[in-house]
């Protein structure tokens, strides 16, 4: 399956996301389209890490998409853990990375069945683990 742009999702990236969904193998997952922007690859798999690291690692170098298993204590509810999906595009990207990363999305998002939550960030403060607690814990 493509998107609007003709990029395509490697397989790769499917079976990772199948090991942190269902084995709890990894933490978090990062992707970013690869050279030639026809697909979108693997960067990085991390097995353990804090939400800090998390975000030191998404933010540091352009647009990319990560998944990341997001645990938090609902109220009253106890222990609660939810699937992310970020799509990060800072504002200081070219132009033309935002429009392919923008039109990319579905090609990835589409295919990630089982993503509780969804993050669209442009800044620190859309990914900050308090912006993502709160859509965490509004979702059921």
């Amino acid at each position: 399956m493509s998107s609007a742009s003709g990029v395509v999702l490697s397989e790769q990236c499917l079976d990772i996301f199948q090991e942190l969904k269902l084995k709890k193998k990894y933490k978090y997952i990062l992707y970013k389209l690869g050279d030639e922007n026809t697909s979108i690859d693997l960067e990085k798999a991390v097995e353990e890490a804090t939400y800090d690291d998390f975000i030191s690692d998404l933010t540091s170098g352009g647009p990319r998409y990560a998944v990341y298993d997001f645990d938090y204590e609902k109220p009253g509810e106890g222990q609660r853990s939810k699937i992310a999906f970020y799509s990060w595009i800072p504002d200081d990207s070219k132009v033309k990375d935002k429009m392919l990363y923008a039109s990319s999305k579905d090609a990835i998002r589409k295919r990630l069945v089982g993503v509780a939550i969804e993050i669209q960030g442009t800044d620190l403060s859309e990914v900050s683990y308090e912006a993502v607690l709160e859509k965490a814990s509004r979702s059921n």
